[in-house]
């Protein structure tokens, strides 16, 4: 039994910290979707201001804090041009773009199940109202008696 426990220790010792934060990482919207903007660029590069043009919704906070982690992570390299006003850049690293691969096939995956994971998210969204339904009146008359 100890062996056992020893052995799926041993098995699941990547499953650390900062592994658990590269996954949240790469399973990040945000990140995912600069690596993907900057994957269909010229040269896997991209200013500043042209990521956050072609994100809808992120804030200067939320790209700034991004492109932070993924150059943290070797995913891309900030560029920065001695210019006024100062001009900067990203671009995807070999890292970077071999990340796309691996999530195309998760895409991929995903399009050829999303009609399957529709009807079960319907399925289950209508047991659950069904589910509020019956005990809705059942509930307060319990509370009410």
């Amino acid at each position: 039994m100890a062996q056992r426990a020893k052995r799926i220790a041993e098995e699941n010792s990547h499953h650390d910290c900062d592994f658990r934060d590269m996954l949240s990482r790469i399973g990040d919207k945000w990140s995912l979707l600069v690596i993907f903007i900057l994957k269909g660029r010229p040269a896997f590069r991209a200013r500043f201001s042209d990521l956050k043009r072609s994100i809808p919704g992120i804030s200067q906070r939320m790209l700034t804090a991004t492109v932070r982690n993924l150059e943290r992570d070797g995913m891309l390299t900030r560029h920065v041009y001695a210019e006024v006003p100062p001009r900067v850049e990203y671009e995807l690293t070999p890292l970077g773009r071999g990340l796309t691969e691996p999530v195309l096939g998760l895409v991929s995956w995903l399009q050829s199940n999303w009609p399957v994971i529709r009807s079960a998210r319907d399925r289950f969204d209508a047991r659950k109202k069904a589910t509020r339904t019956v005990a809705g009146p059942v509930a307060s008359a319990a509370i009410r008696g």
